[in-house]
């Protein structure tokens, strides 16, 4: 608000503000009324003449005279209002939390500057402390070089990083509990990677009695000559997984060739343009789509070899392999299966060089396919090949007169299906159980010494375990397939009873190896032993000889060591090549004791 001009020319010309003046405050208006009302309350002063206005009854006119000093205080007073603190401007509550504020905040910093001194120092007295103990404890390495300023730096980083790491541990977890997990970590054993994967333990109790012919499985495969694998796959047991596996996951010399988009690989053996795999993904289904036993058995020498001469084709030795699975789940993925439009048309049922009329295989259904059937009607067919089909397509048909029903009853017809079916499984190289992928991976690398790269995933939630079945439909499944449920606890014992005997050989064998190594080391100390006596006894050869003749002996003991381990080492060597030949090396290792024994009388 402007002054008129005879205000403005009585005061005269305003004061210029001091330099050394406080900068306006964030709150100007607030600050300027309190510095007003200040102004006003000293008397004499010119804001109290303004505010008070002239005595009563005289009116000040224009050309009224200046009153010389009261320019002079007013404007004095403001400046030194202007210097006083605005702490001061504040009631009085709020100017002692200002107070208590300040002091807070200066003891924090004496804190703070308290604790940066007592880190250094102590980092300081570490660092003299830690120097002599490495000047007491490498004293000797001190003329190879000191340590510089960083390694110093280093090591009280680690040793401060260590000190705190202790404090957090002693924060976080005070008791016992910690120190307990601590022991268990350290003396927990590893986990078995092979353990049973329905979280059971690994041993059983076993109900056939199998012989070491039928356990042991190790086979001679030589991938470079002739020798080749058969996979016989049966519907809906997890072999396309394991058919994967053997294409793609297997280290080889000569991978096989898998291009995208294609379902089968090329599998050449080293150096040659033949095949070593007879599988869906390698050759198709060359012998029909799902071929049985009773159709592999007389078409792959044909599709192998050809139409050359018997004379002219090579010994080959044919490795047949399969995966089984439980009957129950596998019917039920298989009706799954069928629901969903499956049919196996193309599957040429051939036995005994011909296929099965419609009488003697008739159709479930009328119609394209049993797509959208009900499980119930899936059951009530008679002539559902999904009944018993691991048994039917593992045994050999042609002792049952193929599918001819009438050449046999039918209780002595499942008895000789039973029986054939089990005899071929058992001298199969090699069966695995879907239940089971680990074990199937190790038993299938310790059959054919081939590994794969990455270990087997078992998949527990498949869409059979999706369907939720009453109990007395699930015994009506098992009595449609009560030849599968007999041959499967049949397989699932001499699979597991396998997989023992080749854990406990495994464990045999690095036993063996670990005394060889022990036996070998010793006779290596003796050796070194007998040598150096020898040098030091040179000299007094000649005054000496009993000593002379004692130190022959001496040798010769020695050498029929060396000579005797040798020889069993050789033997084991031979036993790892033929394992199917029981070997005894309990005499060689009794003369190897008494050998060592007499060396030691000697010495």
């Amino acid at each position: 608000m402007a002054l008129p001009a005879c205000t403005a020319q009585a005061l005269g010309p305003p004061l210029q503000p001091e330099r050394r003046a406080p900068a306006r405050t964030t709150c100007p208006r607030r600050h300027s009324r309190v510095e007003a009302d200040l102004a006003a309350s000293r008397p004499g002063s010119v804001a109290a003449s303004v505010r008070a206005g002239p005595p009563r009854g005289v009116s000040r006119g224009l050309n009224s005279p200046r009153l010389p000093d009261e320019p002079l205080k007013a404007f004095s007073f403001l400046a030194g209002a202007a210097r006083t603190p605005l702490s001061a401007l504040l009631p009085r509550g709020r100017r002692g939390r200002m107070h208590d504020l300040r002091r807070r905040w200066d003891l924090g910093s004496l804190c703070r500057a308290l604790l940066t001194r007592g880190l250094a120092a102590l980092g300081h007295s570490l660092k003299h402390v830690l120097g002599a103990i490495f000047s007491k404890i490498f004293g000797p390495l001190a003329s190879v070089g000191n340590m510089d300023e960083k390694s110093n730096k280093l090591l009280l980083a680690l040793v401060m990083l260590f000190l705190f790491a202790v404090i957090v541990l002693q924060y976080v977890c005070p008791g016992t509990e910690c120190q307990l997990l601590r022991l268990q970590a350290f003396s927990s054993p590893v986990p078995d990677p092979y353990r049973s994967e329905d979280e059971s333990s690994a041993r059983f109790v076993p109900r056939y009695n199998f012989s070491r012919v039928d356990l042991l499985r190790q086979v001679d495969f030589d991938i470079k000559g002739d020798d080749l694998i058969v996979f016989l796959h049966i519907q809906k047991t997890g072999g396309t997984t394991f058919g994967r596996h053997l294409v793609r996951n297997i280290q080889l010399e000569q991978p096989c060739e898998c291009r995208v988009g294609q379902k089968k690989c090329t599998c050449h053996r080293p150096g040659k343009r033949e095949t070593w795999l007879f599988s869906r993904f390698s050759t198709g289904w060359s012998c029909g789509l799902h071929a049985d036993w009773t159709e592999l058995t007389s078409c792959v020498p044909t599709m192998v070899d050809g139409k050359r001469d018997a004379r002219l084709r090579p010994s080959r030795n044919f490795h047949y392999i399969t995966i089984l699975r439980d009957p129950v789940s596998r019917y039920l993925s298989e009706w799954r299966h069928v629901q969903r439009g499956a049919t196996w048309k193309a599957s040429l049922h051939v036995c005994d060089g011909r296929p099965p009329t419609s009488e003697e295989l008739p159709s479930c259904y009328s119609g394209d396919d049993w797509s959208g059937c009900p499980l119930k009607e899936f059951m009530d067919c008679p002539y559902n090949l999904a009944n018993n089909r691991q048994v039917r397509m593992l045994s050999d048909l042609t002792l049952v007169g193929c599918y001819n029903l009438s050449v046999m009853p039918e209780k002595q017809r499942n008895k000789v299906l039973l029986e054939s079916a089990k005899s071929n499984l058992k001298h199969m190289a090699f069966f695995g159980l879907t239940e089971f992928q680990r074990k199937t991976q190790y038993l299938f690398e310790k059959t054919f010494n081939m590994n794969f790269i990455s270990p087997f995933t078992q998949y527990n939630t498949t869409r059979a375990s999706s369907v939720e079945i009453s109990e007395e439909i699930q015994k009506r499944i098992e009595g449609l397939n009560f030849l599968d449920m007999e041959l499967y606890s049949y397989a699932k014992d001499l699979f597991l009873q396998r997989y023992q005997f080749m854990r406990q050989k495994e464990h045999q064998d690095a036993r063996r190896k670990r005394q060889e190594q022990r036996k070998f080391l010793k006779g290596r100390f003796l050796q070194t032993h007998f040598q150096s006596q020898s040098h030091a006894q040179s000299p007094n050869l000649s005054q000496h000889p009993n000593l002379n003749a004692n130190q022959n002996v001496t040798q010769s003991l020695f050498q029929s060591l060396i000579q005797n381990l040798t020889h069993n080492m050789s033997q084991n060597a031979t036993q790892k090549q033929n394992p199917g030949q029981e070997q005894s090396d309990s005499n060689t290792s009794n003369g190897t004791n008494d050998y060592i024994g007499s060396v030691e009388k000697w010495r």
